[in-house]
């Protein structure tokens, strides 16, 4: 409690600007790289126009996760001063004011949406959806079961989406279902992973409404979906030029990291799966191999 209480005044002494950008979460930013996901597949990466557009609509949904982030922080403050790492969070340190929190929270929602009306109707359209889901999140669903599961897993459906919409690419179901199990596979490996991590001290209250029985069905239902689904999108490539074809080997290390990262799950890791992709060999392994055939398969053909 001593080192508790001597540490926190430190915390307020950090400056604004620095608060703000604790505040957004810069760790999760990478979480809007998924807009190139439509580009990428489409083998249109290679067009300068295309990387721009997905680019400015990852920067859009950076500013609208930051705002989110901010409203969460503001919410939470009271609690977040009582738990064991989350007393740090700026506004609940004191480095940030609740009056400068909720003002930087609606400026990167209005930026966010200006950046999102830019690239056209349909990527704004998504944009308040997400900005809209994500909010009713912050503001109580995270506390339902299931619920919270559904709507992260739709925030990375709703980027994905925003980065076709921003380039003028088409979205067809493969992509959509794909993002959608493969979301549902990771955002539930990581509730099972604090679920197990926390044991008796569960500090998130909806896992308390989860049992290990059924958190590993979800995992295992979205991950028969994932590969799935995904085969039948890889496999569609099959007796086509060589290069093409490696698009359908590349079912092989897609689902070999699907079981890797199960498997790390259900041991009590896989809380923060791009960590994971680093720390473990065989899923990075994977993944690089995965990366590796689609780039000559999409690109080289």
């Amino acid at each position: 409690m001593t080192e508790l209480r001597t540490s926190k005044p430190r915390a307020a002494q950090v400056g604004t600007a620095g608060g703000l950008l604790r505040l957004s979460r810069p760790r999760q930013w990478h979480k809007a790289a998924i807009v190139f996901a439509a580009p990428a597949a489409a083998g249109a990466l290679t067009v300068p126009a295309v990387v721009l557009r997905a680019t400015l609509a990852g920067i859009g949904f950076v500013l609208l996760a930051a705002s989110i982030y901010a409203v969460n922080d503001l919410r939470d403050a009271p609690d977040d001063r009582r738990h064991p790492r989350k007393w740090s969070r700026p506004v609940a340190a004191g480095a940030i004011s609740p009056p400068v929190a909720l003002a930087f929270g609606v400026s990167a929602a209005v930026a966010g949406l200006i950046i999102a009306g830019a690239l056209g109707w349909a990527t704004f359209g998504l944009a308040v959806a997400y900005l809209l889901a994500q909010g009713l999140y912050v503001l109580g669903l995270k506390h339902v079961a299931v619920v919270d599961l559904m709507i992260v897993a739709l925030g990375f459906v709703l980027r994905a989406a925003a980065g076709a919409t921003a380039t003028g690419l088409p979205v067809s179901q493969w992509f959509l279902l794909v993002s959608l199990f493969g979301a549902m596979f990771l955002v539930t490996g990581k509730r099972k992973a604090e679920y197990v991590a926390a044991g008796n001290a569960i500090t998130r209250p909806v896992l308390a409404a989860y049992s290990v029985a059924w958190l590993d069905q979800v995992l295992t239902v979205s991950l028969v979906g994932t590969a799935f689904v995904y085969g039948l999108w890889a496999f569609q490539y099959i007796h086509h030029d060589t290069y093409r074809e490696l698009l359908a080997v590349s079912f092989l290390p897609f689902l070999t990291g699907l079981l890797r990262y199960a498997l790390l799950v259900s041991t009590g890791r896989g809380e923060e799966p791009e960590r994971e992709l680093f720390r473990d060999r065989v899923l990075l392994a994977a993944g690089l191999t995965w990366v590796t055939l689609l780039t000559i398969g999409l690109y080289l053909a």
